[in-house]
């Protein structure tokens, strides 16, 4: 008797942590209404891998390492820029990257980073990371850009297949306010 109470106790110890760690990967952060839906789907914690991902990119971008950065990409890499312009496809990106980078000095610093995840409408996760990037650059009449970025960025099997991106310019202490 003594035996089978403490396999009992052992299967119910067992089988409370994986509860609780399947659990841990469905923490509710949030809410999204997704397309087509009316309803809110939850925002879930996400996958910390995908911060690492994130720094390799961004380190490649300010090394100017188009290689590193085609092979983050997904083949299906698809940009959404803040003045509404739409970039599809790996090699499309590489190009204009490459483009970019000869007549410019883009750089970007990681200021913070949320991993996340949404619940899809087939009820899979899909993982997301939310990053906060400093930009600076100097274009080409010699004016120093300052800005800050968030970037939303969608991951497919460790690779960044969507990345959406907002801007505002650094705050101006001295500018008078104007809407």
């Amino acid at each position: 008797m003594k035996n089978y109470v403490l396999l009992l106790s052992f299967i119910f110890l067992v089988t409370s942590c994986q509860v609780q760690d399947s659990e841990k990967t469905q923490v509710k952060i949030g809410s999204e209404l997704l397309d087509g839906n009316e309803t809110m789907t939850p925002i879930v914690a996400g996958d910390l891998s995908t911060q690492e991902v994130w720094l390799k990119y961004i380190d490649a971008h300010n090394n100017r390492d188009l290689e590193t950065i085609a092979s983050i990409n997904h083949e299906d890499w698809i940009g959404y820029t803040p003045d509404g312009s739409v970039v599809k496809g790996n090699d499309t990106h590489i190009e204009i990257l490459d483009n970019w980078f000869k007549t410019s000095n883009p750089n970007w610093k990681v200021k913070w980073m949320i991993a996340n995840g949404v619940v899809n409408n087939d009820g899979e996760v899909e993982q997301y990371l939310t990053t906060a990037n400093d930009f600076s650059d100097i274009d080409s009449n010699g004016t120093e850009i300052k800005e800050h970025n968030i970037h939303d960025i969608l991951f497919v099997n460790g690779k960044i297949k969507k990345i959406t991106v907002y801007k505002r310019a650094i705050a101006d202490e001295t500018a008078e306010f104007s809407y």
